[in-house]
């Protein structure tokens, strides 16, 4: 993989690199449905003019079942990169017709495994370690949010990049599905651990219950009009975050529909983004 040369480039002055899209396994893909998983788990590279050492994992939503990586994805990674930050948008797995539910613990394997690969690869992105985060909409969301509860610090089997920690060091999330238990939003429940899911099951991947003092500092952006995902999710969260002394920082507006990502013409929403830029410079994640 020819990273190191294509940082040298933009440091002088060249063209911005065009995003790549990267297999996050090179061999079996673990949880795979079939012979061969044909779903395979990817992240896509957008690269800065000038890196400041942040990345950040972006997990589109589409309740499982889809992504939105237009608004949740694409126009995510030009907002970080133009604040110089290296943003990897992944293509976790999702139902599909060749891949039905339950899909777990496919995506959760694969947003760890995405944090793991950019710690791995952190010198040829010109990236601190110690400065990656995730940010999820919605479904994509309970997935950044499972990354902030259910993490290790690397495995000993597997190869060189499970050996990686797989702890985000901050998590934003936004509109989230956080809980699974009955009354959150009943696709994402359904995909990901199935219309029949038990107790257990359902325990835990309500994330509101795995906070503990090592979850990150997290930034939560949610509406009190949000139909489709009740804003109990992100209060919930905080709520815990609290708790448990984890550094938080809530955007909650009265107004507003599901699923506006950076929301560019909304006069009101329009200004979260600038709410998480302010909270990320204070925490010295940008200049």
């Amino acid at each position: 993989m020819l990273i190191a040369p294509l940082i040298l480039s933009l440091s002088l002055g060249a063209e911005p690199a065009k995003p790549q899209e990267l297999r996050l396994w090179d061999g079996a893909v673990p949880a795979s449905v079939g012979a061969v998983e044909k779903n395979t788990p990817t992240v896509t590279v957008f690269v800065p003019e000038k890196a400041n050492g942040t990345a950040v994992v972006i997990c589109p939503g589409g309740g499982y079942g889809g992504l939105a990586v237009g608004h949740e994805g694409k126009d995510v990674a030009a907002w970080l990169n133009k604040r110089g930050v290296v943003a990897f948008m992944l293509k976790y797995r999702v139902a599909q017709k060749d891949r039905p539910s339950p899909l777990q613990p496919a995506p959760m394997l694969d947003v760890q495994r995405a944090i793991r690969y950019v710690r791995a690869h952190a010198k040829d992105y010109g990236i601190d370690p110690q400065r990656v985060g995730v940010w999820g909409f919605s479904a994509g969301g309970h997935l950044a949010s499972t990354a902030a509860t259910h993490f290790d610090s690397g495995k000993n089997d597997g190869d060189e990049i499970d050996k990686q920690s797989c702890r985000p060091d901050f998590a934003i999330l936004a509109y989230p599905v956080v809980t699974m238990e009955q009354g959150t939003h009943s696709g994402s429940r359904n995909n990901l651990i199935g219309v029949r899911a038990g107790k257990e099951l359902s325990d835990f991947y309500s994330n509101e219950k795995h906070v503990t003092k090592d979850t990150p500092p997290t930034f939560l952006f949610h509406t009190e009009e949000d139909k489709a995902v009740p804003i109990v999710n992100s209060r919930m969260f905080e709520e815990a975050c609290k708790k448990n002394g984890v550094p938080v920082e809530s955007a909650y507006y009265e107004k507003g529909r599901h699923g506006v990502g950076l929301a560019p013409g909304d006069p009101i929403l329009s200004h979260w983004p600038e709410k998480l830029e302010a909270w990320m410079k204070g925490r010295g994640l940008l200049p």
